[in-house]
């Protein structure tokens, strides 16, 4: 099952991260640019072409001690249909070398609408008799807003094809408590979407002893990861904000069980970037990424003291 096959990976390489797939221009070394720009021009199918081969050369170096990775969506489309194309051949180079692919693209919507955005990243879509993913993720990133309804065609998808989903329920960013920590009935907002996380859950078991409906997290908030974590036992949660947005490995510990399962923490600019602190112009960017990976692992392995 989904959820059980991440563990599954977590377990095989001892490390509860994944690395974030963000390029932007200025964190790809400009070699691997230039080479795009000779071929295409200065155009958005050398930029984006160019975000895909820096991305093979992290999955490449990463693949055998991270086990999944996390691209996030905005980062493709915003070089339009090249970068579309970038995305989906990130996915797909990443689930070859065996890594568990979230796609962080925070949709939802209702009706038809939500189905086929489950359809993208989750599903299939037929044309004239032939199946095709258009995307291919193992999981997704799903906003809870529109309630039930609109989440229901990705548990739809959890359940037939294997699937998994994190629903936002307290986000890494400064200003989620405007809305998230508003209390009702005694409860914040965050908590109310918790409770019904869990009840999405049982209609998508994981096959093991967690739901195929995991919970976004934000590391930058120990003290609600804490409270969730009791609320939700049965969720997997996905971890934000390691890093750049300034948490570290003392802040996500209380994401975990007491066996080290139960969480996996994401990290993105920290390890796409490490090649800008070592003076050699992103000619080592796949060395530098792999010893920014290791040192993190070690960081929250003694902070959990499982591993």
């Amino acid at each position: 099952m989904s959820i059980s096959r991440l563990i599954e990976k977590i377990k095989k390489t001892g490390n509860p991260t994944v690395f974030g797939l963000d390029p932007r221009p200025e964190h790809v070394p400009e070699g691997i640019r230039r080479k795009n720009y000779a071929l295409y021009g200065n155009t958005l199918k050398a930029e984006a072409q160019s975000f895909f081969d820096f991305n093979r050369g992290l999955i490449d170096g990463l693949c055998d001690i991270l086990p999944g990775v996390k691209p996030q969506s905005a980062y493709y489309e915003m070089l339009g249909p090249d970068g579309a194309v970038s995305l989906r051949d990130t996915i797909c180079y990443a689930k070859e070398k065996g890594l568990y692919v979230i796609a962080d693209v925070k949709r939802n919507d209702i009706g038809s609408t939500a189905e086929a955005y489950a359809e993208a990243y989750l599903g299939s879509v037929t044309v004239n008799g032939a199946q095709y993913e258009p995307y291919g993720a193992d999981s997704m990133t799903v906003n809870p807003y529109l309630g039930s309804d609109g989440i229901e065609p990705f548990l739809k998808k959890c359940r037939e094809r294997d699937r998994s989903i994190f629903v936002l329920v307290k986000t890494s960013n400064p200003s989620s408590g405007e809305f998230q920590n508003k209390t009702f009935e005694g409860k914040a907002l965050y908590e109310l979407v918790a409770e019904k996380l869990s009840e999405w859950g049982k209609s998508a078991p994981g096959g093991g002893a967690y739901s195929n409906v995991g919970a976004v997290i934000g590391a930058t908030y120990p003290e609600e990861q804490k409270r969730l974590r009791a609320m939700l036992p049965d969720t997997y949660f996905l971890v934000p904000g390691y890093g750049a947005q300034g948490a570290g490995a003392s802040d996500v510990v209380n994401a975990f069980h007491e066996d080290g399962l139960g969480a996996v923490v994401v990290s993105a600019r920290a390890i796409m970037c490490a090649w800008k602190k070592t003076g050699k112009n992103g000619d080592d960017y796949i060395e530098a990424a792999r010893a920014e990976a290791l040192s993190m692992k070690k960081q929250i392995e003694t902070a959990l003291a499982v591993f």
